[in-house]
Protein backbone atom coordinates (compact mmCIF):
# COMPACT_ATOMS: atom_id res chain seq x y z
CA UNK A 1 0.00 0.00 0.00
CA UNK A 2 0.91 3.36 -1.21
CA UNK A 3 1.91 6.06 2.30
CA UNK A 4 2.91 9.59 1.94
CA UNK A 5 4.82 9.91 5.10
CA UNK A 6 6.02 6.87 5.75
CA UNK A 7 7.32 3.58 4.29
CA UNK A 8 7.33 0.32 5.43
CA UNK A 9 8.42 -3.09 4.03
CA UNK A 10 9.67 -6.65 4.99
CA UNK A 11 12.86 -8.08 5.27
CA UNK A 12 12.30 -12.07 6.15
CA UNK A 13 10.32 -11.88 9.46
CA UNK A 14 11.16 -8.19 10.33
CA UNK A 15 9.16 -5.50 9.49
CA UNK A 16 11.09 -2.13 8.84
CA UNK A 17 8.67 1.12 9.34
CA UNK A 18 10.83 4.50 8.59
CA UNK A 19 8.86 7.71 9.39
CA UNK A 20 9.38 9.42 5.56
CA UNK A 21 9.03 13.38 6.00
CA UNK A 22 13.02 13.55 6.18
CA UNK A 23 12.84 17.96 4.88
CA UNK A 24 10.41 18.30 7.78
CA UNK A 25 13.10 16.34 10.31
CA UNK A 26 9.90 13.66 10.17
CA UNK A 27 8.37 16.31 12.19
CA UNK A 28 4.15 13.99 12.66
CA UNK A 29 1.50 15.70 10.87
CA UNK A 30 -2.31 14.60 10.73
CA UNK A 31 -1.82 12.64 7.69
CA UNK A 32 1.16 10.56 9.09
CA UNK A 33 -0.97 10.09 12.48
CA UNK A 34 -3.66 8.27 9.91
CA UNK A 35 -1.11 6.29 8.25
CA UNK A 36 0.70 4.90 11.02
CA UNK A 37 -2.29 3.98 12.44
CA UNK A 38 -3.65 2.56 9.24
CA UNK A 39 -0.34 0.48 8.98
CA UNK A 40 -0.93 -0.28 12.75
CA UNK A 41 -4.27 -1.75 12.02
CA UNK A 42 -2.52 -4.18 9.49
CA UNK A 43 0.43 -5.25 11.69
CA UNK A 44 -1.73 -5.78 14.19
CA UNK A 45 -3.32 -8.80 12.43
CA UNK A 46 -0.14 -10.40 10.66
CA UNK A 47 1.03 -13.66 12.28
CA UNK A 48 4.12 -13.81 10.83
CA UNK A 49 6.22 -10.53 11.74
CA UNK A 50 8.12 -11.66 14.41
CA UNK A 51 9.91 -8.15 15.12
CA UNK A 52 9.39 -4.26 13.77
CA UNK A 53 11.98 -1.89 13.45
CA UNK A 54 11.14 1.88 13.59
CA UNK A 55 13.22 4.45 12.48
CA UNK A 56 13.45 7.85 10.81
CA UNK A 57 15.01 8.91 7.12
CA UNK A 58 17.17 11.51 7.06
CA UNK A 59 19.52 12.49 9.99
CA UNK A 60 16.49 12.22 12.28
CA UNK A 61 14.29 10.47 14.11
CA UNK A 62 11.42 12.84 14.70
CA UNK A 63 11.39 16.44 15.30
CA UNK A 64 8.02 15.45 17.30
CA UNK A 65 4.15 17.30 16.42
CA UNK A 66 4.48 19.87 13.03
CA UNK A 67 4.20 23.03 14.29
CA UNK A 68 2.68 24.30 11.39
CA UNK A 69 0.01 21.50 10.73
CA UNK A 70 -0.13 20.19 14.23
CA UNK A 71 0.10 23.09 17.45
CA UNK A 72 -1.50 25.87 14.16
CA UNK A 73 -3.59 23.21 12.82
CA UNK A 74 -5.57 20.62 14.37
CA UNK A 75 -4.48 21.04 18.16
CA UNK A 76 -5.00 24.70 17.52
CA UNK A 77 -8.74 23.74 15.77
CA UNK A 78 -9.40 21.45 18.85
CA UNK A 79 -8.41 24.24 21.36
CA UNK A 80 -10.76 26.85 19.95
CA UNK A 81 -14.01 24.32 20.03
CA UNK A 82 -16.48 25.39 22.59
CA UNK A 83 -16.10 23.42 26.17
CA UNK A 84 -18.61 20.96 24.90
CA UNK A 85 -16.91 19.93 22.04
CA UNK A 86 -13.95 19.16 23.87
CA UNK A 87 -15.00 15.19 22.93
CA UNK A 88 -12.26 12.92 24.87
CA UNK A 89 -12.93 10.09 22.42
CA UNK A 90 -11.33 12.64 19.77
CA UNK A 91 -8.27 13.19 21.92
CA UNK A 92 -7.77 9.33 22.29
CA UNK A 93 -7.78 9.06 18.79
CA UNK A 94 -4.69 11.15 18.65
CA UNK A 95 -3.12 10.46 21.84
CA UNK A 96 -3.31 7.09 21.31
CA UNK A 97 -2.01 6.93 17.96
CA UNK A 98 0.84 4.64 19.14
CA UNK A 99 -0.69 2.53 21.46
CA UNK A 100 -0.64 -0.23 18.73
CA UNK A 101 3.26 -1.21 18.68
CA UNK A 102 3.14 -2.35 22.74
CA UNK A 103 0.11 -4.47 21.53
CA UNK A 104 1.57 -6.04 18.81
CA UNK A 105 2.51 -10.04 19.18
CA UNK A 106 6.46 -9.23 18.44
CA UNK A 107 9.25 -6.67 20.18
CA UNK A 108 9.71 -3.45 18.52
CA UNK A 109 13.14 -1.51 18.29
CA UNK A 110 13.40 2.37 17.81
CA UNK A 111 16.59 3.10 16.21
CA UNK A 112 16.73 6.95 17.13
CA UNK A 113 19.44 8.89 15.49
CA UNK A 114 20.07 12.94 15.60
CA UNK A 115 17.16 14.09 17.60
CA UNK A 116 13.69 12.97 18.96
CA UNK A 117 11.66 15.79 20.58
CA UNK A 118 8.17 15.38 21.86
CA UNK A 119 6.09 13.14 20.18
CA UNK A 120 9.11 11.65 18.22
CA UNK A 121 10.26 10.40 21.89
CA UNK A 122 6.77 9.41 22.65
CA UNK A 123 6.97 6.81 19.71
CA UNK A 124 10.33 5.59 20.49
CA UNK A 125 9.37 4.77 24.07
CA UNK A 126 6.11 3.02 22.50
CA UNK A 127 8.74 0.27 21.36
CA UNK A 128 10.11 -2.45 23.46
CA UNK A 129 14.24 -1.30 22.84
CA UNK A 130 15.89 1.45 22.13
CA UNK A 131 18.96 1.99 19.86
CA UNK A 132 20.71 5.86 20.42
CA UNK A 133 23.32 6.97 17.96
CA UNK A 134 25.97 8.76 20.38
CA UNK A 135 25.41 12.26 19.14
CA UNK A 136 21.34 12.04 19.49
CA UNK A 137 19.28 14.41 21.36
CA UNK A 138 16.19 13.44 23.30
CA UNK A 139 13.36 15.47 25.10
CA UNK A 140 9.46 15.45 25.67
CA UNK A 141 9.01 19.46 24.99
CA UNK A 142 5.86 19.67 25.17
CA UNK A 143 5.17 22.02 28.09
CA UNK A 144 7.48 24.53 26.12
CA UNK A 145 4.00 24.90 24.42
CA UNK A 146 1.83 24.67 27.48
CA UNK A 147 0.61 21.25 26.58
CA UNK A 148 1.71 17.68 28.00
CA UNK A 149 2.99 14.69 26.56
CA UNK A 150 0.12 13.04 26.16
CA UNK A 151 0.68 9.75 23.60
CA UNK A 152 1.94 7.55 26.08
CA UNK A 153 5.04 9.10 28.04
CA UNK A 154 3.03 9.61 31.25
CA UNK A 155 2.04 5.42 31.31
CA UNK A 156 5.57 4.28 29.83
CA UNK A 157 7.96 6.87 30.79
CA UNK A 158 7.99 6.10 34.31
CA UNK A 159 8.44 1.92 33.84
CA UNK A 160 11.33 2.67 32.15
CA UNK A 161 13.53 5.15 33.99
CA UNK A 162 11.78 5.20 37.16
CA UNK A 163 9.16 8.32 38.48
CA UNK A 164 11.12 10.50 39.76
CA UNK A 165 13.55 10.94 36.60
CA UNK A 166 10.44 10.79 34.17
CA UNK A 167 8.93 13.26 36.45
CA UNK A 168 11.81 15.68 35.96
CA UNK A 169 11.77 15.15 31.85
CA UNK A 170 7.95 15.88 31.79
CA UNK A 171 7.61 18.83 34.22
CA UNK A 172 10.62 20.16 33.33
CA UNK A 173 11.00 19.15 29.28
CA UNK A 174 14.66 18.69 29.64
CA UNK A 175 16.41 17.64 26.48
CA UNK A 176 19.03 14.85 27.31
CA UNK A 177 22.47 13.58 25.43
CA UNK A 178 22.37 9.62 24.01
CA UNK A 179 24.85 9.19 27.07
CA UNK A 180 22.32 10.06 30.10
CA UNK A 181 20.00 8.25 28.17
CA UNK A 182 21.65 5.40 28.57
CA UNK A 183 22.88 5.98 32.15
CA UNK A 184 19.21 6.57 32.78
CA UNK A 185 17.84 3.05 31.27
CA UNK A 186 15.98 5.25 28.00
CA UNK A 187 18.69 4.00 25.78
CA UNK A 188 18.97 0.07 25.87
CA UNK A 189 22.64 1.13 23.82
CA UNK A 190 24.54 3.69 21.93
CA UNK A 191 26.12 3.05 18.61
CA UNK A 192 28.29 5.88 16.65
CA UNK A 193 25.71 7.38 14.80
CA UNK A 194 26.16 5.51 11.42
CA UNK A 195 25.52 2.62 12.82
CA UNK A 196 22.16 3.13 14.50
CA UNK A 197 19.78 1.32 12.18
CA UNK A 198 22.74 -1.60 11.02
CA UNK A 199 22.11 -1.96 15.07
CA UNK A 200 19.00 -2.02 15.63
CA UNK A 201 18.19 -4.12 12.65
CA UNK A 202 20.89 -6.84 14.02
CA UNK A 203 18.68 -7.03 17.04
CA UNK A 204 15.09 -6.77 15.46
CA UNK A 205 16.87 -10.01 13.82
CA UNK A 206 17.89 -11.84 16.64
CA UNK A 207 14.50 -11.35 18.30
CA UNK A 208 13.19 -12.74 15.12
CA UNK A 209 14.73 -16.14 15.73
CA UNK A 210 13.24 -16.15 19.23
CA UNK A 211 10.56 -19.13 19.71
CA UNK A 212 7.66 -16.41 19.06
CA UNK A 213 5.38 -18.08 21.13
CA UNK A 214 7.80 -17.71 24.35
CA UNK A 215 8.03 -14.26 23.14
CA UNK A 216 4.54 -13.22 23.35
CA UNK A 217 3.66 -14.94 26.08
CA UNK A 218 6.96 -13.12 27.94
CA UNK A 219 5.78 -9.91 26.44
CA UNK A 220 2.10 -10.13 28.19
CA UNK A 221 3.59 -11.26 31.14
CA UNK A 222 5.37 -8.15 32.06
CA UNK A 223 2.80 -5.74 30.59
CA UNK A 224 0.62 -7.68 33.58
CA UNK A 225 2.94 -7.11 35.92
CA UNK A 226 2.38 -3.55 35.61
CA UNK A 227 -1.25 -3.31 35.20
CA UNK A 228 -2.66 -6.21 37.42
CA UNK A 229 -1.89 -7.28 41.09
CA UNK A 230 1.22 -10.03 41.95
CA UNK A 231 -1.82 -13.33 41.52
CA UNK A 232 -2.84 -12.06 38.00
CA UNK A 233 0.28 -11.75 37.10
CA UNK A 234 1.13 -15.25 37.66
CA UNK A 235 -1.43 -16.10 36.03
CA UNK A 236 -0.88 -14.76 32.69
CA UNK A 237 2.42 -16.13 33.28
CA UNK A 238 1.33 -19.66 33.75
CA UNK A 239 -0.87 -19.23 30.97
CA UNK A 240 1.19 -18.22 28.33
CA UNK A 241 3.72 -21.39 29.48
CA UNK A 242 1.03 -23.96 28.98
CA UNK A 243 0.23 -22.70 25.89
CA UNK A 244 4.41 -22.75 25.16
CA UNK A 245 4.06 -26.71 26.48
CA UNK A 246 1.17 -27.74 23.92
CA UNK A 247 3.13 -25.94 20.89
CA UNK A 248 5.34 -27.56 17.89
CA UNK A 249 7.86 -25.32 19.12
CA UNK A 250 7.91 -26.88 22.45
CA UNK A 251 8.21 -30.46 20.71
CA UNK A 252 10.65 -28.94 17.85
CA UNK A 253 13.33 -27.45 20.65
CA UNK A 254 13.35 -31.02 22.42
CA UNK A 255 14.18 -32.43 19.08
CA UNK A 256 16.57 -29.92 18.23
CA UNK A 257 18.26 -30.38 21.64
CA UNK A 258 18.71 -34.40 20.97
CA UNK A 259 19.65 -33.87 17.49
CA UNK A 260 22.55 -31.03 18.38
CA UNK A 261 20.99 -28.23 15.84
CA UNK A 262 19.43 -24.91 16.21
CA UNK A 263 15.73 -25.46 16.43
CA UNK A 264 13.23 -24.18 13.68
CA UNK A 265 9.98 -21.75 15.21
CA UNK A 266 6.91 -21.85 13.77
CA UNK A 267 4.71 -20.13 16.22
CA UNK A 268 2.82 -23.10 16.51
Amino acid sequence: MGYQTIRYERRGYVGMLALARPEKHNAQNPLMWQELAQLGAELLSDPTLRSLVVAGDGPSFSAGIDLIEGLAGIIADFAARPPDEHSLEVGLSVAGTFSWIPKLACPSIAAVQGHAYGAGLQLAIACDFRVFGENADVGLTETRYGILPDMGATVRLPRIVGESRARELILLGEVIDASEALRIGLANRVVPDAEVLEAATELAVRLAGQPPLAVQGARRAIEAAWFSDPDDSFAVAVEAQIRCLESEDFKEAARATAEGRTPEWTGR
